[in-house]
């Protein structure tokens, strides 16, 4: 059974999937200007560069986009409008990737301006499904219809029915194109939500939401989707992710080992280009031979490297560093094991072939930024050995305490004990740190402790206590005029 919670929190969200009661994949989206994954857009050339076929599109962000050119470069002009649909997410100092080819995906077809045929997934075999498909489904002249695994064994009115919704999704665009005087955004593809939503397959699913407007949302989709609607809105004090333990486990993942089953571990670092996992026998000593130990501890790994992967939601390329195996039959087993882990991954996924050095590629599609970058940064005090919370991921997590407390308590002093490795960064713009922790209309102390983790949190109730602890206030005594 998948568990989805969605916790909208201001500008931010978040969405942990639970498969089996196990944290599986965690999504984290801020709304902002940035262009994102199966957005499309306005856009006019500003500039071609022949030597890296590229062009380079105004899209109405800070950052220009850019975009691949194949074939005869001259059928782009500087000036020219260009439709366009981001298939990757600015990222450094490079702008958004996007792609003339732009689709509109469905549960059951996808349709595209790539091309006018109709199409099937390469997961459709049955040749007597493909005959009646091209007899019974109606596409429109003008685009192509990609029927999608999905379709497989659905009534043709009913796909010819989403047809018709998609197409007409597409003529607003389009129109929106041809007639709007200004670049930008034309078609937001439902964001985050939308695409996690739209990507179940089945009933067995629980989606637990804590926004009434997102619960609507939600609730159009699934309805669209399944005659069984399992969607409930959380409305308690405390947080959604703290109510549901979700917070720790994340938290968790700033840890960049991870034990296996047998006793080995796997060890993700990342560099400038890439994220690289190392594979260690560790403790596991249970077999006798150690040629059997490496293959049962890499064939662990393999399954734990694909969990990992998606629950981070670690895009790019990722090179991973088995124990060293001779035989070619037990590396073409370990091959088939990660393939089979990310057999249901929503981005997509290639994986190579064992190098000569006993290494595997796997290189995964972006979408979204990874946990990693909205939650995690260097830790500036072990000299970027390791990786702290961001300051501004630890003051939402307490406001959400405050915002409860305040509901169950209603109290006026706050005492925070918060790791001393946060101090300078704090006591540099102390009003902010007020500010975004929503503690503007109470009394904050705050004590920095060495070691502690990240951070806790306690009302002051009695007087006794605020007397003792009264050299840790720094609001608002230090601006009283």
């Amino acid at each position: 059974m998948k568990e989805i919670f969605i916790e909208r929190h201001e500008k931010i969200v978040r969405i942990a999937v639970k498969t089996n009661g196990q944290l599986s994949e965690c999504y984290i989206e801020e709304e902002n200007n940035e262009p994102k994954v199966s957005n499309i857009y306005k856009g006019v050339v500003q500039n071609i560069v022949p030597s890296i076929k590229s062009a380079f599109i105004d899209i109405g962000t800070k950052k220009n986009a850019y975009m691949y050119l194949k074939g005869d470069l001259k059928t782009l002009k500087k000036g020219q409008e260009v439709l366009v649909e981001v298939i990757k997410e600015q990222s450094g100092k490079k702008g958004a990737k996007v792609t003339e080819n732009v689709n509109f995906p469905g549960n059951y077809v996808v349709l595209s301006n790539g091309h006018k045929e109709l199409r099937f997934s390469p997961k459709i075999k049955d040749d007597k499904f493909k005959e009646n498909a091209m007899i019974n489904i109606h596409k429109p002249e003008n685009i192509g219809v990609v029927l999608r695994t999905g379709a497989y064994g659905v009534q043709s009115d009913e796909i010819n029915r989403e047809i018709q919704t998609i197409y007409s999704i597409y003529e607003n665009v389009t129109k929106k194109f041809t007639y709007s005087k200004n670049i930008g955004l034309l078609y937001d593809n439902d964001g985050i939500i939308g695409n996690i939503l739209k990507g179940l397959k089945h009933e067995n699913y629980k989606v637990i939401v804590n926004n009434l407007n997102d619960f609507n949302f939600c609730k159009e989709i699934l309805e669209y989707k399944f005659e069984k609607v399992n969607l409930e809105i959380y409305e308690d004090a405390i947080s959604l992710f703290n109510y549901f333990g979700i917070e720790k486990e994340i938290l968790s993942l700033r840890n960049n080992k991870v034990n296996l089953p047998s006793g080995g571990n796997i060890v993700i670092e990342k560099t400038e280009a890439m994220h690289v996992i190392d594979v260690n026998s560790a403790k596991n000593t249970k077999n006798s031979s150690m040629k059997k130990t490496i293959f049962e501890t890499n064939l662990e790994a393999a399954e734990i490297i694909a969990d990992q992967i998606k629950l981070r939601n670690i895009s790019g390329i990722v090179v991973v560093d088995f124990i060293d195996m001779k035989e070619s039959e037990e590396k073409k087993i370990i091959i088939e094991e990660l393939k089979k882990h990310f057999k249901n991954d929503k981005n997509k996924v290639s994986i190579y072939d064992f190098t000569e050095l006993n290494l595997v590629q796997i290189a995964r599609r972006r979408s979204g930024k990874s946990i990693f970058e909205y939650i995690f940064e260097k830790c500036t005090s072990c000299n970027g050995k390791g990786v702290k919370v961001k300051l501004s991921y630890i003051e939402t997590m307490i406001q959400n305490n405050i915002e409860r407390l305040k509901v169950e308590q209603d109290v006026k002093n706050m005492y925070i004990e918060i790791n001393d490795i946060y101090k300078n960064e704090i006591k540099s713009d102390i009003l902010s740190f007020v500010k975004n922790i929503h503690g503007l209309d109470k009394n904050i102390y705050v004590n920095y402790v060495h070691g502690i983790d990240t951070f806790k949190i306690e009302p002051l109730i009695f007087n006794s206590q605020i007397k003792n602890l009264h050299i840790y206030k720094v609001y608002p005594e230090e601006y009283i005029d």
